[in-house]
């Protein structure tokens, strides 16, 4: 969802992460589709929209993003884009950035592509995080078991699965197994969770246990000094 502070009058970028100041327009509409944006959702038509539309001021993004506040129970739903993705700090290797932040853009119109990006996204972290190489992805994940819980390793197993579905041609090439958006959607916030407990999670504990050895070094030092 994009984040909009309505009382001061910000918003942060969903494509860039660039928080700003707004001076977005903004509209009414009522039943079905905003100018050539996606439709509001079908159970939502019959209601009545404030529409904000948003221009990003980062000279290297300035995109547009429009989202939709239903006056009635203010609830806001995003038109462009509709998937929002987060913004990753730097320590987490660009290419899988990349790939995550490419999936998330694509989710809704194609959903297949989406899990194959992901699927790559994750065998990326597997290749840096853990540091495991080996013929393929199957192998990397059974290399896995036991490092991670045991319901968290199926889970992993299980995206592999769905991204093969986009990766490779089925034996019978007239069979068609199709990926949903919310399953796509669900597959993004398991790189999501990954993201945090993997990269995250150590770079915070890394971040913490040398700000103890710094103060017990400090007071050494007084120590010593006095």
């Amino acid at each position: 969802m994009i984040q909009i502070d309505f009382r001061n009058r910000t918003y942060v970028c969903p494509f860039c992460g660039h928080a700003q100041a707004y001076y977005g327009t903004h509209d009414s509409v009522q039943n079905g589709k905003y100018k050539n944006c996606s439709p509001i959702p079908e159970e939502n038509q019959e209601s009545s929209f404030i529409i904000y539309t948003f221009e990003c001021n980062n000279n290297s993004c300035q995109k547009i993003s429009v989202t939709a506040i239903n006056r009635t129970t203010k609830k806001q739903i995003d038109i462009v884009p509709q998937i929002v993705m987060k913004h990753y700090p730097e320590y987490i290797p660009e290419q899988i950035r990349q790939d995550y932040e490419e999936a998330a853009l694509i989710l809704e119109s194609s959903p297949k592509a989406a899990a194959t990006l992901l699927r790559r996204c994750l065998q990326g972290m597997i290749h840096d995080y853990w540091e495991i190489h080996e013929k393929n992805l199957n192998a990397e994940i059974t290399s896995l078991n036991g490092k991670v819980s045991p319901v968290q390793w199926k889970a992993l197993d299980a995206l592999r699965k769905v991204g093969n579905i986009g990766a490779h041609m089925e034996k019978d090439v007239n069979l068609i197994i199709d990926i949903e958006p919310g399953e796509a959607k669900k597959l993004l916030s398991l790189i999501e969770l990954l993201f945090e407990k993997w990269y995250i999670a150590r770079h915070d504990e890394e971040a913490l246990l040398a700000d103890i050895i710094e103060i017990a070094d400090e007071k050494d030092a007084e120590r010593k000094s006095v």
